[in-house]
């Protein structure tokens, strides 16, 4: 699962930075339109694939984050523990789960390994708001992996706030270990386990 993890988050990061481009009419065009460029740009940037950690962070932080639902994404990994915490906590857990993809994001940009992307067609209507894009990531070693992606229509365009990896949600990957945090330690204990992990971060840079 780890694998694939590093493969959808690799792909799903290099997919994501020209979503505003508002000829995009639909997920299925956006996902397949700003894959191709992406992938090109990424090709040719040496630091991000010598692990420059600032200039990959920094990418994430003004290209990707954008387009991301996070309190959808946060209260989805949480599951039925969302409503135990209050609304000052939820931003926090919010916040810090944002930080925890981040990081986990910079790591997955430097495997980057000329994965090909191929968008399969979909049947999302203009007046969907929700709809789900299915794509297969071919690589030069191994079986194709297949990578569908939730996205919802909001006031400012579509966002994601999930990613199925052959068949597993991205984000219920996270349910259990929350679930466990909030069970030993309430909420309170979650934000704390989350922090955490962004200190010892912080602390290895």
């Amino acid at each position: 699962m780890k694998k694939l993890l590093s493969v959808v988050l690799t792909v799903l990061a290099l997919a994501q930075p020209l979503l505003c481009r508002a000829e995009i009419a639909t997920p299925e065009a956006m996902v397949k339109d700003v894959t191709n460029d992406v992938l090109e740009v990424v090709k040719k940037d040496k630091d991000i694939q010598n692990g420059n950690q600032k200039r990959t962070q920094q990418l994430i932080e003004t290209k990707v984050l954008p387009h991301f639902n996070f309190s959808h994404m946060t209260s989805f990994a949480m599951g039925r523990d969302w409503r135990l915490a209050n609304a000052e906590q939820q931003k926090i857990l919010t916040e810090e789960f944002k930080n925890l993809l981040v990081r986990t994001y910079s790591n997955a940009f430097t495997n980057y390994k000329s994965q090909t992307v191929t968008v399969k067609p979909s049947r999302v209507q203009p007046a969907d708001t929700d709809a789900t894009v299915r794509t297969l990531i071919s690589q030069a070693s191994g079986q194709p992996v297949s990578i569908d992606y939730s996205l919802e229509k909001t006031p400012t365009g579509w966002k994601v706030y999930d990613v199925i990896v052959a068949g597993s949600s991205l984000v219920t990957v996270y349910r259990q270990k929350f679930h466990e945090q909030v069970q030993s330690g309430g909420v309170d204990g979650l934000v704390k386990y989350l922090q955490e992990g962004t200190a010892a971060s912080v602390a290895k840079k």
